[in-house]
This record gives structure tokens, C-alpha cells and sequence, in this order.
């Protein structure tokens, strides 16, 4: 009876997985962090008190970042690299509004409010997001 507790524990801890996470191939994993600089009381970030309005950061990421402001509390952060495309200079996102394009052949774009693909997207990979944390008036985006 021990043998087969045993054998079913042993079982139940070889079929865990830790890196269930599906990787994206395409992007690099950059670690970055803005601590303390994006502060929305400053003029260049104030339009992130209003919601529906974006900033670009291009000194993150692999080819910057967009903070999108939803509301509330609700600040979302992606990168500005086509996530279903090895990094070129085409892979590149422009924002426009809420949507963000790559000039490749295929013309991907993404919803920076959610990240998800817009109809006619190619690919599987939605807009790699990153962690956003408010204290105040201050927006810390990371990736660590």
C-alpha cells in the first residue's frame, strides 16, 4: 500500500509543470524599469490623467513602449514591437488612436487598450504587456 501512495505522489509531482507560460519566440525578454520618472503631474505625461489618451516611451522595450490610460486605475503598457514578427525595422508599431500597426507586408495591428489582435492580423501572439503599478501620481511600467 505504501508502494503505491508513493508511486501516486511521485506521479502527481513529475506531471507539474513550472513554465506552462507559452514564450513568445519572436520578442526578446528586455528587462527594464521606469521607477519613479513617469510622473503625470509633468507635461509630458499629464495627457495620462484623461482616459482614452497614451504616452510613448522609446528609451524601453525593444522598441518602446505605449502606457495607455483605460480609467480608473486601469493603465495597460505594451511593447511597441509586432509580436508576431522577428524584430526588423519593419516590426515596428506606429500608434494611431488605440490602434497600433507594423509597416510589414501583412499590416498587423493590435488594440493598445487590450492588446488583442485586429481583425486580418496574422500570427497568434497578442501585444506583449507589461507590468504597470500607480502610487499617486507616479506609473511605474516594468519587466523583470
Amino acid at each position: 500500500m505504501k508502494l503505491i501512495l508513493q508511486t501516486i505522489i511521485l506521479l502527481f509531482i513529475f506531471s507539474c509543470s513550472s513554465d506552462d507560460v507559452i514564450k513568445n519566440p519572436y520578442l526578446p525578454n528586455y528587462k527594464f524599469n521606469t521607477n519613479n520618472f513617469i510622473d503625470t503631474r509633468l507635461p509630458q505625461y499629464n495627457k495620462l490623467q484623461l482616459p482614452g489618451n497614451s504616452v510613448i516611451l522609446t528609451d524601453y522595450g525593444i522598441n518602446g513602449i505605449v502606457i495607455f490610460y483605460a480609467g480608473g486605475d486601469n493603465y495597460n503598457a505594451f511593447e511597441l514591437s509586432d509580436p508576431n514578427h522577428e524584430v526588423t525595422s519593419c516590426s515596428k508599431l506606429t500608434v494611431d488612436g488605440v490602434i497600433a500597426s507594423c509597416s510589414c507586408n501583412d499590416n498587423n495591428s493590435y488594440e493598445i487598450l487590450t492588446g488583442n489582435m485586429q481583425e486580418g492580423t496574422s500570427g497568434q501572439y497578442p501585444l506583449l504587456r507589461y507590468n504597470v503599478e500607480v502610487t499617486g501620481s507616479i506609473i511605474r511600467v516594468f519587466n523583470n
